[in-house]
């Protein structure tokens, strides 16, 4: 059969650098940091006190008092984004056939405001069950997928990809498949998390997964840096407008870049920890440039998964060394974490989506903070502290999670 071609005509953002994907973009490609105290609780006793947090967010700016209190902060990033990447594509929804739209949304935790929440009211309670009616459908990670559903009609394949980080780059892959099979003829595709809360900074500093930098905080996500300690969680969300290429041109879309290939693969190594030769990135790479029918030199432009984290940072740069070999080199390599802060689950869409820009635009945003080189880390193209003007045909965008799952997407620059 002939595979169908998919391409973007949407994207929607909610980050800790802007409400928008606009706003978003001016302030990657202008290496802002997205750090700063934690205001959502009094983190004096944590060991981390600082994350990437929304700016100014207000549920009700969004949504009436009544529906916030029904959906998880999770949720409400998700909807906010989905919207924006709706109206962003310009899709008459009366005169499309909503059987045939579908949401593919991906949550590495979901609701975890309302989990810890709900038990932590129970908890100091007199053991008589208290719950709310809305706890478990707030909580479940499927429900962002679902409420996108139901506000637009989207009557298509609907269901959430939980792969812990590589949470929302599964969606986009899962998304990518079905179009060019033919199963949709669009996905509102993308992903959301809100994990800055008691639990979430707790928890990721009792695995020392995160920076304690908390004397400076816009400099403590510093990827491939010699001292960096850490990621920096960040939270929000990220939709974009998968769509196959004649149903987009039937309704004189704007196209931001076509999809071209995906791919995936698992670590079978540790918990946590990434293989030390980057073997599962080296692999999931592969597959992408298979899949998309390129060679390994064709890549122009890759947006490292990048966390920030000892191991991670040296694994990923062994993985592109051993694939792409002389052309490593030639690749600009950079990780949009360093300004966003990690959105988990959702990462992978936001990263996917400066992907899109870089290559629509010809603009490379930085990786911020980096003072010393680390002798560990293979000395690759790294865009460090000052965006780059260049024609970009094809981006990759790496996405990797706890539990060793691994994806990779592609995106190349738009040509009939």
């Amino acid at each position: 059969m002939t595979l169908k071609r998919v391409v973007v005509t949407g994207i929607g953002a909610l980050t800790p650098l802007g409400k928008t994907m606009p706003e978003t973009w001016h302030n990657m490609i202008n290496g802002v940091s997205g750090a700063g105290p934690i205001t959502q609780f009094n983190a004096e006793k944590f060991k981390t006190k600082f994350a990437c947090e929304l700016k100014g967010y207000e549920a009700t700016d969004y949504f009436d008092k009544k529906e916030a209190r029904k959906l998880d902060p999770c949720a409400q990033f998700g909807i906010i984004a989905a919207t924006q990447a709706v109206e962003d594509s310009g899709m008459d929804l009366e005169k499309s056939n909503l059987e045939r739209i579908g949401v593919i949304w991906g949550s590495g935790i979901g609701g975890l405001k309302t989990f810890l929440d709900e038990v932590s009211d129970y908890a100091r309670g007199d053991g008589t069950p208290r719950f709310n009616p809305f706890f478990i459908p707030k909580m479940i990670a499927d429900i962002t997928a679902g409420h996108i559903s139901i506000k637009f009609g989207f009557m298509g394949p609907n269901f959430t990809t939980v792969s812990a980080c590589a949470s929302s780059a599964n969606a986009l892959s899962d998304a990518f498949n079905y179009i060019r099979l033919g199963k949709a003829d669009a996905f509102v595709t993308g992903g959301s998390e809100a994990s800055i809360n008691e639990a979430g900074i707790g928890g990721f500093n009792a695995l020392h997964a995160i920076s304690t930098r908390n004397d400076d905080p816009k400099t403590a996500s510093r990827p491939y840096d010699l001292n960096r300690d850490g990621f920096v969680l960040g939270e929000g969300g990220c939709a974009m407008i998968f769509e196959e290429l004649e149903h987009a041109r039937a309704r004189g879309a704007k196209i931001y870049a076509e999809v071209v290939g995906a791919g995936l693969s698992g670590d079978a190594y540790h918990m946590t920890a990434p293989h030390p030769e980057g073997l599962g990135a080296k692999n999931c790479m592969r597959e992408a440039i298979l899949d998309a029918g390129l060679k390994p030199e064709d890549i122009d432009h890759i947006n490292t998964h990048g966390t920030s984290t000892p191991v991670g940072d040296v694994a990923e740069p062994k993985a592109i060394m051993s694939l792409f070999g002389d052309h490593a080199t030639k690749i600009l390599v950079n990780s949009t974490k360093s300004m966003t802060g990690h959105l988990l689950g959702a990462a992978g869409a936001i990263e996917a989506a400066s992907c899109v820009m870089a290559v629509k635009e010809g603009i490379i945003p930085p990786t911020i903070n980096h003072f010393d080189d680390d002798p560990d880390i293979p000395k690759l193209n790294f865009v460090f502290n000052k965006a780059v003007k260049k024609n970009i045909t094809y981006a990759l965008s790496n996405t990797f999670g706890f539990g060793g799952h691994n994806a990779s997407i592609i995106f190349k620059k738009f040509d009939e």
